[in-house]
């Protein structure tokens, strides 16, 4: 199993990557996930918006897109692409702290590799409270 952050053309706000990955990968034991490989690259707006138009059809900035790329769905190997400016503009938008929001995003686009959907009221609804339980277990961890 590897994890992998890499920034493009981006401040790197993410700390203890090492203590992340391992949280990472009992986030997807929890949900019964195999995991193989995860690649997260943290960039800008503009990049994450020509992913969007040319993978998704999306002409529309977001804070991530998210792609699984292997070919066994009980075992995950993806790509999760977050746009560092979305994060910092949703944080203070939402008035929390940039790093609660970081982590946020970077859950949300494990759950979705875990399967979780959040298209539908009560998909989205779902999401954000297993959002909020990894938040908070990742934060009481220290």
């Amino acid at each position: 199993m590897a994890i992998q952050f890499t920034t493009h053309e981006v401040k790197d706000y993410l700390k203890e990557k090492r203590r992340l990955k391992l949280f990472l990968a009992d986030l997807f034991s929890a949900e019964g996930q195999g995991l193989k490989s995860l690649h997260y690259v943290f960039c800008s707006d503009a990049y994450l918006l020509e992913i969007n138009k040319q993978f998704l059809q999306h002409d529309t900035y977001t804070d991530i897109v998210t792609f699984e790329m292997g070919e066994d769905p009980a075992v995950t190997e993806g790509e999760i692409y977050v746009s560092v400016d979305r994060v910092v503009d949703n944080a203070e938008r939402f008035k929390t702290p940039v790093n609660q929001e970081l982590h946020r995003v970077i859950f949300h686009g494990a759950l979705h590799l875990c399967g979780f959907k959040d298209k539908s009221r009560k998909e989205a609804a779902l999401m954000r409270s297993k959002e909020d339980e990894y938040l908070e277990k990742y934060f009481r961890k220290k």
